[in-house]
C-alpha cells in the first residue's frame, strides 16, 4: 500500500512544549524579533491588544445550544482561537496572566464536557453530531486549535491542572471524535481529515503516540483509513482535491498543520516528501484554482472565499518555511496577514526586505482523482487588456458536494466573473438563513445542470441527480494543449443520460495581430457535440453577470407577468422572461458588465432551435436565491446536434468620463465544418479579419500527426492536436 512508503515510526517522543506548529526554536527566534521593528513585529503587536481586551472580559463556556451561527456555536469558536491566541502572547512575552487565562478556560471545558450529551441541533440522520457543536467537524476544528492552545501553556501548569484537563476535556473529546465516532474517523473526506489532524496534534501533546498511529493509518492502524490514506486518495498527482477549490482550501488547514506537528515531532516520516511532496503541491494548486483573489466557485462553494482566508495563508507560510520559494511572498503579500509562528517571521523578515518576485498563474489541466485519470478541472489563462481565465470543468463529481454540470464552464475577465457559476445556496453562519446551512434551494437549484452552462437533456439533471452514480462516472479528457495564441481543451462523457453522448471542446484565444494599429482581441470558442440515437430537448444555458444590452433578434418579452419555465429539475425556479426563434445564421447577444467591458455571445443558429431569456426567482417563497440573468440555446427533437458559439469581450463603458467605444461586436461571420476527424471554425472579424480553428478532438492522436483538409479551395495541414489559421485574402 503506498501508505507504507513513508518511514513508520513506533518510538516514544518527549513530551516537550510547545512542538506542534511552533517549536522551543520558533519561540526563541519570535522573542527577539519583537523587539524590532517590522511586520512581524506589528501583527504582534495587533494580536496582543487584541487578545489583552478579550480576557478582560469574564470567561464564558455556555451550554451548547445553537446551530452553526448562532451564539453558542460562535462563542465556542471564538473560545479556541483566543485560547490559541493567548498561548502564543504567553509564548512571546513569558507573562503568565495569559497562561492563566487559558488554563481556566480549559478548566471550564474540563468540567462541562464529561456532562454533554449530543448537540440539540444536529441534524439526525444526515450529519455526525457533535456535543460542543451541531456537528463533529466543528469539534474537530475546535480540538485543532484547543490542543495547541493547551501545547502552549503546558509548561505552566502544575501536575494537578494537567490531570483534570487531560481527563476531563481531551481524552473524552479525543475518544468521541475517534473511538465513537469510526464512520467519520476513518472517512476519506475533509470531515475526516480535520478529525484525525485533531487526534494526531493531541496525541503529540499528550504524548499518546498510539493516537498518532491511529491517525495515520486508522483506528485499526490497517492503512485503510486514516491521514495517510486522505493525502493518497483525496488528491491527484498533481495536488487538486476531489471536492474543488473551495473545500479544498478548508481541507487545507489540517492537512498542513497536522502535516507540520509531524515535521515537528518526528522528522525522520519526512511528511512534505511523501507522496512527491503531495502537501506542498496542494497549497499551490489551491493558489492557482484562484482569479482576482477568490477561489473558483465550483461545487458547493461560497463565492466570496479567496486566497486571504485563514486556511490558506497558513498554507503558505508554511510552504515558505519550507521552500523558501519568492513567488509565494507575492501571495503572501496579497494576503496581508502575517502568521504568529517561526514560519510566519520568515515570511515577515523575507516581505521586509522585498524578496516576493512575481507568483505565475498558469494554464493548467488538473487531473482529477486519486490517479489523476478521472477527468480533470482545466484553467486556460490569458493576457489580453488585463487577465482573463476560462474555467473548464470535465472533472469528477466531487462527492456529496458536488454539482451536476459536466463539461461546465466559467469565464473571467478584467478582474470580473462575466459566465458565471452559482456556487452554494447558502448564506454561510446567517443563523436567520435556515440555521446558516444550506438551503433547500442548494438541491433543488444550485446543484441542478440547469444552473450551470452545459447541456441539459429533456429538462432532467445529470445522473438524474444521484450522487453514487455521479461519483461512479466521469468525464474523460481528450486532450489539453497551448501555444502562444491558443489554450484548447477538450472531453466526453457517455454516462449523464442514456444513450447521450457529450462532447465539449473549448479554447481561449489571443488573436494574432495583423498590423501593428490592431488592438489585441481575445475570443473563446465553444463546439458542443450532442450525439443520440433518440429525438431529445437540448438545452444549452449560459449564466451571465451584466445587463442586457441588445440582440440581433426580435424578442417576444413578458411584460405583465412571468410563467415559470418548468416544473423540476432546476426548471421551476427560472422565470421565462423572453424568448425568440433567431434565423438561420449568426445570432448575437450582448451584455455589459459591471467591470466597464462589453460581452457579445455569437452563436450559429439553423433556423429550428430557440433562445429563452430566463431570470432565478421563481418558486423562491423566501427569497433565498440570487435573482441572476441566463439564456438558453434550446434545439427540440433532435438527435444529433451541435452547438457553436464565441464569446468576445469588447469595448469599453466608462458612465464617470461619459464615453462608450466599440459596443458592437466585430463578430461579422461564423462557421463550423467537420472534415474527416477534423473541426473548422471559420471567424471573420471586422475590418475583413479572418481566422480558421483547426482542431482534432478524437480519442487518440499519434505523436506530431499530420492533420491534412481542404477549405474553401485552399489546402491546409498541421501537426498535433490544433492550429489556429491567419487567412489572408
Amino acid at each position: 500500500m503506498m501508505v507504507m512508503t513513508l518511514i513508520a515510526s513506533t518510538s516514544t517522543f518527549a513530551r516537550t512544549s510547545p512542538n506542534l506548529v511552533i517549536t522551543p526554536a520558533d519561540v526563541k527566534d519570535m522573542r527577539g524579533a519583537i523587539k524590532q521593528d517590522g511586520q512581524f513585529t506589528k501583527a504582534f503587536a495587533a494580536r496582543k491588544s487584541s487578545v489583552d481586551k478579550q480576557i478582560a472580559q469574564v470567561i464564558t463556556v455556555p451550554l451548547p445550544k445553537d446551530g452553526g451561527g448562532g451564539y453558542t456555536h460562535e462563542r465556542h469558536k471564538k473560545n479556541y482561537k483566543l485560547m490559541y491566541d493567548a498561548g502564543v502572547v504567553y509564548q512571546l512575552t513569558q507573562d503568565e496572566k495569559y497562561a492563566r487565562y487559558v488554563r481556566d478556560m480549559l478548566l471550564e471545558y474540563a468540567k462541562l464536557y464529561p456532562t454533554l450529551p449530543l448537540h440539540p441541533q444536529r441534524k439526525m440522520g444526515k450529519q455526525n453530531p457533535g456535543k460542543l457543536f451541531w456537528q463533529s467537524l466543528n469539534e474537530a476544528v475546535w480540538l485543532v486549535y484547543t490542543s495547541q492552545a493547551y501545547d502552549l501553556i503546558l509548561s505552566s501548569l502544575s501536575s494537578t491542572e494537567k490531570t483534570e484537563i487531560e481527563n476531563g476535556l481531551f481524552r473524552p473529546v479525543v475518544k468521541f471524535l475517534s473511538v465513537d465516532s469510526p464512520e467519520t474517523f476513518n472517512k476519506v473526506h475533509n470531515h475526516g481529515t480535520w478529525t484525525t489532524a485533531a487526534v494526531g496534534m493531541t496525541g503529540y501533546v499528550l504524548g499518546e503516540q498510539e493516537w498518532v498511529e491511529q491517525a495515520l493509518y486508522g483506528l485499526d492502524k490497517s492503512g485503510t483509513g486514516g491521514f495517510l490514506r486522505q493525502l493518497d486518495e483525496l488528491f491527484s498527482p498533481q495536488g487538486y482535491y476531489n471536492e474543488g477549490p473551495y473545500y479544498q482550501r478548508y481541507a487545507l488547514m489540517p492537512f498542513v498543520t497536522f502535516a507540520k506537528a509531524i515535521h515537528s515531532n518526528q522528522p525522520e516520516r519526512k511528511i512534505f516528501e511523501y507522496r512527491d511532496g503531495i502537501v506542498l503541491k496542494a497549497i499551490d494548486t489551491t493558489i492557482q484554482l484562484s482569479y482576482n483573489m477568490l477561489f473558483f466557485p465550483i461545487n458547493d462553494a461560497i463565492k466570496s472565499k479567496g486566497i486571504d482566508t485563514i486556511e490558506l495563508v497558513n498554507g503558505v507560510t508554511i510552504a515558505y518555511g519550507l521552500t523558501q520559494d519568492s513567488s509565494l511572498l507575492d501571495i503572501a503579500r496579497q494576503q496581508d496577514q502575517v502568521i504568529l509562528t517561526g514560519d510566519g517571521l520568515k515570511v515577515a523578515n523575507a516581505l521586509d526586505k522585498n524578496l516576493d518576485t512575481p507568483y505565475k498563474f498558469k494554464s493548467v489541466a488538473f487531473g482529477d482523482g486519486n490517479d489523476g485519470k478521472q477527468g480533470a478541472l482545466v484553467v486556460m489563462r490569458q493576457n489580453v487588456g488585463g487577465e482573463q481565465a476560462v474555467l473548464f470543468k470535465p472533472a469528477a463529481q466531487g462527492l456529496g458536494h458536488g454539482h451536476f454540470d459536466k463539461l461546465t464552464w466559467q469565464f473571467y475577465d478584467k478582474g470580473a466573473e462575466i459566465v458565471s457559476d452559482y456556487g452554494a445556496a447558502r448564506f454561510l453562519n446567517v443563523e436567520a438563513k435556515f440555521g446558516g446551512r444550506y438551503l433547500p434551494e442548494n438541491n433543488t437549484w444550485a446543484k441542478q445542470t440547469v444552473a450551470h452552462n452545459t447541456v441539459v437533456v429533456d429538462e432532467k439533471t445529470h445522473f438524474n441527480a444521484n450522487v453514487k452514480k455521479g461519483n461512479a462516472n466521469h468525464p474523460e479528457l481528450l486532450f489539453f494543449a497551448k501555444n502562444d495564441d491558443v489554450i484548447i481543451s477538450s472531453a466526453r462523457i457517455d454516462s449523464t443520460y442514456e444513450g447521450v453522448s457529450l462532447k465539449r471542446t473549448m479554447a481561449l484565444i489571443n488573436l494574432p495581430m495583423q498590423n501593428s494599429k490592431d488592438a489585441e482581441q481575445s475570443l473563446v470558442v465553444d463546439i458542443f457535440d450532442v450525439n443520440s440515437d433518440e429525438e431529445h430537448q437540448y438545452d444549452l444555458p449560459v449564466h451571465y453577470k451584466g445587463h442586457l444590452i441588445s440582440t440581433n433578434f426580435e424578442l417576444a418579452t413578458n411584460l405583465t407577468n412571468l410563467p415559470v419555465l418548468g416544473k423540476d429539475n432546476g426548471y421551476q425556479h427560472l422565470w421565462l422572461k423572453a424568448q425568440a426563434q433567431p434565423n438561420a445564421g449568426l445570432s448575437q447577444i450582448t451584455w455589459l458588465n459591471d467591470n466597464g467591458r462589453f460581452y457579445t455571445s455569437s452563436s450559429i443558429m439553423d433556423g429550428d432551435a430557440s433562445i429563452i431569456l430566463t431570470q432565478i426567482g421563481a418558486n423562491d417563497p423566501l427569497f433565498n436565491l440570487r435573482n441572476e440573468n441566463a439564456f438558453i440555446n434550446r434545439k427540440t427533437k433532435a438527435s444529433n446536434h451541435t452547438f457553436v458559439s464565441v464569446l468576445e469581450p469588447h469595448g469599453e463603458y466608462n458612465p464617470s468620463k461619459e464615453f462608450t467605444v466599440s459596443a458592437v461586436s466585430k463578430v461579422q461571420q461564423l462557421t463550423h465544418k467537420k472534415i474527416n476527424n477534423i473541426d473548422l471554425v471559420e471567424i471573420i472579424l471586422s475590418g475583413n479579419k479572418h481566422y480558421l480553428l483547426a482542431f482534432n478532438a478524437t480519442d487518440k492522436i499519434k505523436n506530431n500527426q499530420l492533420n491534412t483538409f481542404s477549405f474553401n479551395g485552399s489546402k491546409y495541414q498541421f501537426d498535433g492536436r490544433f492550429k489556429l489559421f491567419n487567412i489572408k485574402e
